[in-house]
């Protein structure tokens, strides 16, 4: 099962060199195979993405991912975006130039549509739950949405423990994607 770090600007400092220092220790701790930098509020998001892509680019397996912006995941040469739900018509632009694609959703709607579109994988959440994130689906709706939607399904939301991983890949989910498990463990 896929592991996708997230991070938060809450647990990772905001300079270039701390962010990419940051970022090595993540990757040296958790060996995640994508990593998303994700801060929504940074006015310097592009300086500190490019620290970040860097960081991701030193270790061979790894694939650094940015939130939200096609065009400098591609400038950075970035290997991928991970667009919100609200972005899903941004999906056809990004797969043409060459990014890999992650899609945030909350619905099976969302997730057909963002299939249609071309998301090579999708987060569906919240599984567990998480402040300010609304009902949690839990892992019943996971494993039934698993079994009837052929695409890479990545389980976020409230995952912070090893048992909750374990639950999740018991569901045949393609992998979980989380800010806290990282930060926690």
């Amino acid at each position: 099962m896929k592991s996708y770090l997230i991070t938060d600007p809450a647990y990772y400092r905001s300079t270039p060199e701390a962010l990419y220092a940051d970022v090595q220790t993540a990757i040296t701790r958790h060996a995640p195979d994508l990593l998303l930098y994700r801060d929504k509020q940074n006015p310097g998001y592009a300086l500190l993405a490019e620290a970040f892509v860097k960081a991701c680019s030193k270790r061979e397996m790894v694939k650094g991912m940015l939130h939200g912006d096609v065009a400098l995941s591609h400038r950075l040469h970035a290997y991928g975006v991970h667009l919100t739900s609200q972005q899903f018509e941004e999906i056809k632009e990004a797969k043409s130039l060459g990014l890999y694609v992650i899609a945030s959703t909350h619905s099976e709607q969302e997730i057909t549509l963002a299939i249609a579109n071309g998301a090579d994988a999708v987060t569906y959440s919240p599984i567990f739950s998480t402040p300010n994130k609304g009902e949690p689906k839990g892992l019943e709706d996971l494993k039934e949405i698993v079994g009837k939607i052929q695409t890479n399904i990545f389980a976020l939301g409230g995952i912070t423990t090893d048992e909750q991983v374990k639950q999740i890949e018991a569901t045949g989910a393609y992998g979980f994607a989380s800010i806290r498990y990282f930060i926690e463990n």
